[in-house]
């Protein structure tokens, strides 16, 4: 019963995370070990400014936005 709980836990925080544009860390490092063996993974602090880089704009060379 508990593994389901954690289990369903672990994906209502995934899907709240992408409701608000912030895809989730482990999803992406599991991704990156099984589609791209060879390419470094990134660390959370720079998945998480690449994410928001990506979504309000900003960094190389773009203007920050806000919506």
């Amino acid at each position: 019963m508990f593994n389901d709980l954690s289990r369903m836990g672990k994906y209502l925080g995934q899907a709240a995370r992408m409701l608000v544009g912030m895809p989730d860390y482990d999803t992406y490092v599991e991704h990156m070990q099984n589609t791209h063996p060879d390419q470094p993974v990134m660390s959370y602090e720079d998945f998480f400014r690449e994410r928001q880089e990506a979504r309000y704009g900003g960094g190389k060379g773009r203007p920050v936005r806000c919506c």
